[in-house]
């Protein structure tokens, strides 16, 4: 892979939509990201850092582009050993938090809490869809910092928003004022969510869009783990009992082992194993990811 830096047209683009957080390159061992002002590099080897900080000036002067920091944080090979970016350009002294926009929405970026800094950027187009579908009632499951909820309340949908960190709701929630959205309908559980569908099942509670955007790995403090390749199958079989009939159901991953082939072979048998029928919808492609990169997505148009 040689993607390499997006073209001065693309980014007046995402200037003229109302976008300061995206792709600004790609290369095959690193890759470097804009959020607002600030520059986050991920990188696989040294020398791919090295290269990327050095092209990036040279490249911001010939766009005009203001670096305001760079931050660069090293890609392991396992998941548990991802440590937070660490300051590379910038003042020491300065807040790690930022604000950055997606098509006129604001999201906090945090550089200080976690490998990731608040907003996967390769669920933009995902996010566009959920605006343009407006839903009335989200079930945003793996939520994070939830955005996908953040863009459904701006369309009028009540959310509800499970994840099993209670600092990364709040922060959600923390989306919420930054848009000027009441978090009245909103709800905001922190569990894991293999317990809560059924709950939520059993209630007979319904929504016509719903969000299934697991991590590759994760555990819950003393339940069993949660492997993507493993469970997804079931927890989708368990999102079918809560959708409307016409709802919208996305199903992402950035596991290896799924690509979008994959997810729809699993989604055709959930939808047997349930009696639903559904038609597929793929994303439109990201133009600052190469093919390839990113996650890999799947829409469920159920009928």
């Amino acid at each position: 892979m040689n993607f390499g830096w997006i073209d001065p047209s693309l980014l007046r683009d995402f200037q003229a939509e109302g976008t300061d957080a995206h792709r600004l390159c790609t290369i095959e061992d690193g890759w470097v990201e804009r959020f607002g002002g600030d520059v986050l590099i991920s990188f696989k080897r040294v020398l791919a850092r090295e290269r990327l900080v050095e092209e990036l000036q040279s490249w911001a002067d010939s766009v005009g582009f203001h670096v305001r920091r760079v931050f660069a944080r090293f890609i392991p090979r396992k998941t548990e050993q991802r440590e937070p970016p660490c300051l590379f350009v910038g003042d020491p002294g300065e807040s790690l938090q930022t604000i950055a926009t997606e098509r006129h929405l604001r999201f906090g970026i945090d550089f200080s809490t976690g490998y990731s800094p608040g907003l996967f950027l390769d669920q933009r187009e995902n996010r566009r869809y959920v605006r343009n579908i407006a839903p009335k009632r989200l079930l945003n499951c793996f939520a994070y910092t939830c955005s996908f909820s953040v863009c459904a309340s701006c369309s009028g949908a009540s959310t509800f928003n499970i994840d099993l960190s209670k600092k990364y709701l709040a922060r959600g929630r923390e989306n919420f004022a930054l848009n000027n959205l009441s978090t009245i309908d909103h709800r905001f559980i922190t569990d894991d969510v293999r317990s809560v569908l059924p709950r939520l099942a059993r209630r007979g509670e319904r929504f016509d869009a719903i969000i299934l955007d697991p991590p590759t790995f994760s555990r819950a403090p003393g339940g069993k783990p949660f492997r993507v390749e493993d469970d997804f199958e079931h927890l989708l079989i368990s999102a079918l009992a809560l959708a409307e009939r016409d709802a919208h159901i996305l199903i992402s991953t950035n596991s290896s082992r799924l690509g979008e082939h994959a997810l729809e072979v699993m989604a055709r048998y959930c939808l047997r194993e349930t009696r639903r029928a559904a038609t597929f919808h793929r994303p439109l492609s990201l133009p600052d990811f190469p093919p390839g990169a990113g996650v890999s997505s799947t829409w469920l148009a159920l009928r």
